[in-house]
């Protein structure tokens, strides 16, 4: 079968660098899609998609486009319609992988494109700032960013290298047959979210889920990492949630470095896919700091050092109750498939019995009000055990594997 892989870039600049890359794709077998996503200048090589084509994709057209007068408009509107364009074919099965190039404005564009692709699908950047945060870039999709190490401006005997090795990597990457989702019938891929503070447990947890015959995917739940598993879960790719660690909502509501987003906690229950809840890491936010300084925000506060440039304050009975209710609002579409786990002697490692965040009052307060902010579809099970005993996580895996089975 041959394989189609796009090239996204702006023809007026990297026009000479997207035809060497056609000619590459070629040779090994693979048919290139060149998509223009300039806007001005003149064209330097053919199109496959046109720029024309690509603004009327995005529900507009090349002169308005233009007219609007900055990139900070034509970017927006030029990325749309190439992810509109690629999704399309992708759903047609004529798409197998996908080559950016650009400089700063070019890798904001076509890293925006290869964002919109699914997880699995070859995603190559080649960049000119990849060798800084790429964060900005990746996000939370499987980008592959590519140095560039010399502008893109003009093909010579570097460049030429360079590119073939990024044609290389995608007609290769286009070449795997390795499933992404779990066929029909067999057992789901269960997603698992895991903070520092909890990983014991999470090892217990792992070792039951393999002793049951369950592949987890785990979740460092840091903000990237439960962004990125509620979008596998979007995706189909999770078929059921072990969400261990809520720190990430704990984040966005104190601005916390593990923020997780508006999205954080709420898509299994919109899906229905089953899934145990523990708000593990939960009665702390994480701040990122100079080394080992606390914040003026932070001093009346017992807190702990996570490491010398990140600081766990404990948060006070109000704010907890806070916490407790944004749990409870995400939550709202879950109408089933779920258990809410309450380890009343502790949330993660530093709230349990000897902790340096060790607080029975302001859990308890979080405690109560977290059971009165679920919904009632969502069964409530309280133990009195800290988070990271075994017993306490061989039931959390066992709750949601009857969760899962009864559904099989």
């Amino acid at each position: 079968m041959t394989t189609t892989v796009a090239v996204l870039a702006t023809l007026d600049t990297k026009g000479h660098e997207a035809q060497f890359l056609r000619e590459q794709l070629q040779r090994l077998g693979s048919d290139a899609l060149v998509v223009d996503v300039g806007v001005l200048g003149t064209p330097a090589c053919r199109a496959d998609v046109t720029r024309e084509q690509v603004a009327a994709a995005a529900g507009s057209d090349l002169a308005r486009v233009r007219a609007g007068g900055t990139r900070e408009t034509a970017t927006p509107l030029m990325a749309a319609g190439a992810a509109r364009l690629l999704g399309e074919r992708l759903a047609r099965g004529g798409l197998h992988a996908a080559i950016g190039l650009g400089g700063l404005q070019g890798t904001a564009l076509c890293s925006q494109v290869l964002r919109t692709l699914p997880y699995g699908f070859p995603k190559v950047m080649v960049s000119t700032v990849a060798s800084g945060d790429v964060s900005a870039y990746v996000d939370v999709k499987d980008v592959t960013m590519m140095f560039s190490v010399a502008d893109l401006l003009g093909v010579n005997v570097f460049t030429r290298r360079l590119l073939a090795n990024a044609a290389g990597a995608a007609h290769g990457m286009a070449q795997v047959d390795v499933p992404i989702s779990t066929p029909r019938g067999q057992k789901p891929l269960i997603g698992m979210s895991n903070l520092g503070v909890l990983t014991q447990g999470a090892q217990v947890a792992l070792q039951r889920f393999a002793e049951r015959g369950y592949e987890v995917l785990v979740f460092h739940a840091v903000g990237s990492g439960g962004r990125a598993m509620e979008q596998m879960l979007r995706q189909g790719i999770l078929g059921a949630v072990f969400d261990y660690a809520m720190g990430e909502v704990t984040d966005e509501l104190f601005g916390g470095l593990r923020a997780g987003g508006a999205e954080r906690l709420t898509v299994a229950g919109q899906l229905g896919v089953p899934q145990v809840l523990v708000p593990g890491g939960a009665e702390h936010v994480g701040v990122l700091v100079p080394p080992n300084t606390v914040p003026e925000r932070w001093r009346d506060h017992r807190h702990v050092f996570h490491s010398p440039v990140v600081l766990a304050p404990r948060l006070s009975r109000a704010e907890l109750v806070q916490v407790a209710r944004e749990i409870g609002r995400r939550l709202q579409p879950t109408r089933g498939n779920a258990v809410l786990m309450l380890p009343t002697d502790g949330t993660g490692r530093y709230a349990m019995p000897g902790g340096p965040l060790r607080d029975p009052d302001g859990d308890a307060a979080f405690f109560a009000e977290l059971k009165a902010a679920v919904p009632q579809s969502i069964t409530v099970v309280e133990r009195h055990v800290h988070a990271e005993d075994p017993a306490f996580v061989h039931e959390c895996v066992d709750r949601l594997l009857q969760l899962v089975e009864a559904r099989r």
